[in-house]
């Protein structure tokens, strides 16, 4: 199989002891590449380190909507340069989030439009975080729609009316463990409705653990039940749905096939 986990969070400190251990389980289940994504600029210095290692990782830089009361003058600049670097192939994870409102919700919309269009500004895609948000970020997609940078909708968890609105603007989604449940129904609902050429799949890790996995710490190996799963709703092979996926990633960030 040649899948590609789109986002995981190798350099979470849950992987501190092992993330090489976890990145040769990672290609022997069949998972060649893998993505890592930021949340702060701590996180993102990380990536920048272990992307620098020749490893089968890329990675995505930025500010996440939990961190944004995080952000300094300066910060923008430093993804500006860490942009140029070969193996780092976007921004991110960059959103909003309501759910738990870590941060002021004026100054995750303040952080996030600064990333948003510095993307913009570097022709770099976007993986894009949003909980319980979906009507402030498309209210700013919509005000912004000639700004738009590419991007995905990581871990998506919306509607297929939400799904819908994303895909008309030119987005991919991206589905992760939640998709496995048994309560999934819904979610399930969107990895059929959506177009094979805008899925990718994702292991969020060290997060989200799919079934059968469910309790036990997540990592890109795990991507595998991602795929299985929705090629079953989809009435795929698994390989066949492997192959597309990988290149829809491959082709959003500029990875080489």
């Amino acid at each position: 199989m040649n899948l590609l986990d789109s986002h995981c969070h190798l350099n979470d400190d849950l992987f501190e002891d092992d993330w090489q251990e976890a990145l040769l389980r990672m290609q022997q289940a069949g998972v060649a590449r893998c993505i890592l994504a930021g949340s702060d600029m701590a996180s993102s210095t990380r990536i920048v380190e272990m992307t620098s290692r020749n490893e089968p990782i890329y990675g995505v830089v930025g500010i996440h909507p939990h961190e944004a009361k995080t952000y300094v003058d300066g910060d923008i600049e430093r993804l500006k340069e860490w942009i140029k670097l070969d193996k780092i192939v976007g921004l991110g994870e960059i959103g909003l989030d309501y759910f738990y409102d870590f941060s002021p919700r004026e100054v995750q919309k303040e952080v996030f439009m600064k990333q948003l269009l510095l993307a913009r500004e570097l022709g770099v895609p976007a993986a894009f975080h949003v909980r319980d948000a979906h009507g402030d970020l498309t209210d700013i997609f919509r005000a912004h729609k000639n700004e738009l940078p590419a991007g995905v909708l990581h871990c998506f968890s919306g509607s297929v009316e939400s799904a819908r609105e994303y895909l008309d603007m030119g987005f991919y989604l991206s589905f992760a463990g939640p998709v496995t449940f048994k309560n999934a129904a819904k979610l399930q609902l969107v990895a059929t409705y959506c177009p094979i050429d805008r899925i990718l799949v994702e292991t969020d890790s060290p997060y989200l653990s799919p079934v059968p996995l469910r309790g036990k710490r997540n990592e890109p190996a795990n991507v595998v039940h991602v795929a299985a799963k929705i090629a079953e709703l989809r009435g795929m092979d698994v390989e066949e749905f492997g192959q597309i996926t990988t290149a829809n990633t491959c082709r959003l960030f500029g990875i080489t096939p």
